[in-house]
């Protein structure tokens, strides 16, 4: 089993940038997938990105590409979320996920964060 906690979420003025981490601890970091999804008051959870095993693959949702970076440091075990240019439809709890495939489908991963806010006011 893997334990993920998430951090640097806050309130932010749109434009300006964030960057998120997911800490884990337990298994080994290296062997899961990780994805950040995220979920707005009243809609869906919706992927957001991923990253394979060695950071070599990644993939993103069409909403966040080219201002979201997502990227993992094997050796500290974190996964990161660069968000530049924020929106205020980006406001949302985000959360990291860890899974054995390379998918952008929610259900498939098997361990998940407890969330960190991120508003972006207008």
């Amino acid at each position: 089993q893997v334990q993920l906690v998430e951090s640097g979420g806050g309130l932010v003025q749109a434009g300006e940038s964030l960057r998120l981490s997911c800490a884990a601890s337990g298994r080994t970091f290296s062997r899961y997938v990780m994805g950040w999804f995220r979920q707005a008051p009243g809609k869906e959870r919706e992927f957001v990105a991923r990253i394979s095993w060695n950071g070599g693959s990644t993939y993103y949702a069409d909403s966040v590409k080219g201002r979201f970076t997502i990227s993992r440091d094997n050796a500290k075990n974190t996964l990161y979320l660069q968000m530049n240019s924020l929106k205020p439809e980006d406001t949302a709890i985000y959360y990291c996920a860890a899974g054995s495939s390379l998918v952008a489908f929610a259900p498939l991963y098997d361990y998940w964060g407890q969330g960190t806010q991120v508003t972006v006011s207008s």
